[in-house]
């Protein structure tokens, strides 16, 4: 039978649960385990595609095209484990499916109520990931135990353990043990009034999982167990990481939780194997360069609204032995301040996608700055479609080009909207979603880098490289490196004369693990590393 163990969180939010989620996923591949992983979210947004990068951070996209939470993301960098649209699920795809349910009359005119319905639809969701090929299916629940809209979620998981057996379900609660400076010591009661509540629902917890900056004490272990009704062994210390996040599952196996999971579920595995762990982590300790890179976006002010190009910097970095150092920008500042000025002295810069006109010139004005420079530069989505613009205007003579995204009456649309998306109202879930084939051209500097000339990447988007204008921007010197496989879509543009000006319409982040960066980001921070070592580049006339 297929065992479950349920994350949940207390105190506050952003105590890392998703990581801690991908960190025990990551340990248990690592004996051996099959492991599928998912996150039940509470808001009531469907998915958190039509959400503000400020309220949620990044959306990550699944191959399925599913628009789900960056949590998500942490789970594919840390683990093997397959995802799809049924690993998330929000409040409002819960509803949605019951109440549909019920229109077609599926509940024979009962009365639909939170519990069973909502319950059950929930535990239905879970039981879809208990596979036959699945050892351990990992349950994070969102949110903070307390909170009005986590509780159908909370009731659901409390009694999945009376339908496969409590000898098959483990509950691991994450909480924070703060340190009063004040008083000069860590604090156990928010930890005790977090379990109190979850007990109070009918939880248990087997594993305290204690987030804090100072080191825990025997006694302050000893109060917690006591209190909380968990063993001494169960209460893990999880101390913040100053250098790495990658740190985080290296110091639960510390803390022997792997061996907990594994005494509780009666299984039998192999040691771990952590050799490929240890050794990223000594190529970020121990790097042979430093490179910085600036990340020029809409959302700069706001790290996770660009959550997996920051780690994946840093998977470029470790395999080119570089510590990344990373600085994001607002576009805005560009346009206020010019790029001559920001944009000085770094070694490589990124622009990421996004939707909205504000920042879009100070994008544009990066991207020159990038290309008369011979700073290395890499454009994912919208910063593909801005390198589009730069080119068109001052390479193509192509006045006051632009997309029309932007400008619907500009002169010369080298962006436009798709032709699939022509008539489309609805926001959510409408754009070309998740993985799509691609055809590199061979001789470039991406299918070198790629090492083949077919790839899919994830997409996400509604606006392309208008073809009408292809022969013209190829005069002007940009390269049409990689197209959708029936030469419709534009994938890829690069230029040549150039020490690595590569820009795509996908979102390669998504496809990167520290494990195996993605080739996109180790080509730019190896010119990234071949610019701060000295090698001069000089424009063609």
């Amino acid at each position: 039978m297929t065992r479950h163990i349920f994350v949940t969180g207390g105190v506050v939010s952003s105590l890392g649960k998703g990581l801690t989620s991908a960190s025990i996923g990551m340990l248990l591949e690592a004996r051996g385990l099959r492991v599928r992983m998912q996150k039940l979210d509470p808001y009531i947004n469907v998915d958190p595609g039509t959400m503000s990068p400020y309220q949620h951070g990044e959306v990550y996209v699944l191959d399925d095209g599913s628009e789900t939470d960056l949590d998500l993301g942490h789970y594919e960098r840390f683990t093997s484990t397959p995802l799809t649209h049924e690993s998330n699920y929000t409040t409002g795809q819960i509803y949605l499916s019951v109440i549909n349910k019920e229109r077609r009359g599926e509940f024979l005119g009962k009365t639909v109520q939170v519990i069973p319905h909502i319950t059950n639809e929930i535990k239905e969701m879970v039981r879809n990931l208990a596979t036959a090929d699945a050892d351990v299916v990992i349950t994070e629940i969102g949110g903070t135990v307390g909170d009005i809209e986590s509780l159908p979620f909370l009731e659901a998981i409390r009694q999945i353990p009376l339908e496969v057996g409590r000898e098959n379900c483990m509950f691991i609660h994450l909480t924070l043990v703060p340190y009063l400076k004040a008083a000069g010591e860590l604090k156990t009661k928010p930890t005790q009034h977090s379990v109190g509540i979850l007990r109070q629902i009918g939880i248990q917890p087997d594993v305290l999982v204690c987030r804090t900056e100072r080191a825990l004490d025997i006694s302050d272990r000893e109060k917690i167990a006591l209190f909380c009704n968990v063993p001494l062994d169960a209460v893990i210390e999880e101390r913040d990481k100053d250098f790495s996040i990658y740190e985080v599952p290296l110091s639960l196996q510390s803390n022997r939780i792997d061996e907990l999971i594994l005494k509780r579920f009666g299984i039998q595995a192999r040691p771990a194997d952590l050799e490929e762990w240890h050794d990223l982590l000594h190529r970020l300790r121990n790097p042979e360069h430093e490179v910085s890179i600036a990340v020029v976006g809409k959302y700069a002010d706001h790290r996770d609204a660009y959550k997996s190009i920051y780690e994946a910097l840093d998977h470029g970095g470790i395999s080119q032995r570089a510590q990344v150092r990373v600085q994001p920008i607002k576009s805005e500042d560009i346009e206020r301040e010019g790029a001559e000025r920001l944009l000085a002295g770094f070694d490589g810069l990124i622009v990421p996608g996004g939707f909205g006109e504000r920042g879009i010139e100070g994008k544009v004005e990066a991207i020159r700055f990038a290309r008369e420079r011979g700073l290395p530069f890499l454009g994912i989505c919208l910063g593909m479609q801005c390198a589009v613009i730069d080119v068109a205007r001052n390479l193509a003579d192509l006045a006051d080009a632009h997309s029309t995204e932007f400008d619907r009456h500009t002169p010369h649309p080298v962006i436009c909207l798709m032709e699939e998306q022509q008539g489309v109202v609805d926001k959510g879930g409408t754009m070309r979603l998740g993985a799509q084939p691609a055809v590199l051209m061979e001789g470039t500097r991406v299918a070198a880098a790629y090492g083949s000339t077919r790839i899919s990447e994830r997409h996400r988007h509604r606006y392309e490289f208008n073809l009408q204008y292809r022969a013209a921007l190829e005069a002007a010197g940009l390269v049409i490196a990689a197209t959708s496989p029936d030469g419709s879509l534009v994938e890829i543009v690069e230029l040549t004369d150039h020490p690595w000006f590569v820009a795509v319409q996908f979102h390669p982040e998504f496809k990167s693990k520290p494990t195996a960066a993605h080739p996109l980001f180790a080509g730019l921070v190896a010119a990234a590393v071949e610019r701060h070592a000295g090698s001069a580049w000089v424009a063609e006339a």
